[in-house]
């Protein structure tokens, strides 16, 4: 895995609105088996290439899942980072990830509620030019206070 920047934790006071952090990993055939067992998720068109040359994909494709849970290393490991609770996620699935190819996903900063400790952060992850999810996470920041 490939971080764009370091690692740890951004406090709820030192967040601005725009600010973006991303991480890119390739996803492999090894990606895709470990996440099926780990989530359970053994649908073939993820696992059989005879079964999935007939679906409308015309090939393997990654779990969208599999995608989004790099959203979820960004938003746990850099923005905001350590201690960060996710309270909701939209998602939309817009292209295949196909096994082999290079994910960016990326989180920015949309809203800030100092009051609350919530962000809203726009979450999309890419495969070259190609947007291939994309939504919004609302998350409990931390912060240097203790409440």
């Amino acid at each position: 895995m490939q971080d764009s920047l370091p690692i740890g934790t951004i406090y709820i006071e030192d967040l601005e609105i725009g600010m973006e952090r991303s991480l890119s990993k390739t996803i492999g055939d090894h990606e895709i088996e470990m996440f099926a067992e780990l989530s359970t998720d053994h649908n073939p068109v993820h696992l059989d290439d005879d079964y999935a040359k007939d679906t409308i994909f015309k090939g393997r494709i990654a779990h969208g899942m599999l995608s989004a849970s790099l959203i979820s290393a960004v938003i746990g490991e850099q923005l905001p980072g350590h201690g960060t609770i996710y309270l909701k996620q939209s998602l939309t699935f817009t292209a295949p990830v196909r096994p082999g190819d290079l994910v960016e996903a990326t989180v920015t900063v949309l809203k800030i509620d100092h009051a609350k400790r919530r962000v809203t952060l726009d979450c999309k992850c890419r495969v070259g030019d190609t947007v291939v999810l994309k939504g919004d996470a609302l998350v409990l920041a931390p912060s240097r206070r203790i409440d």
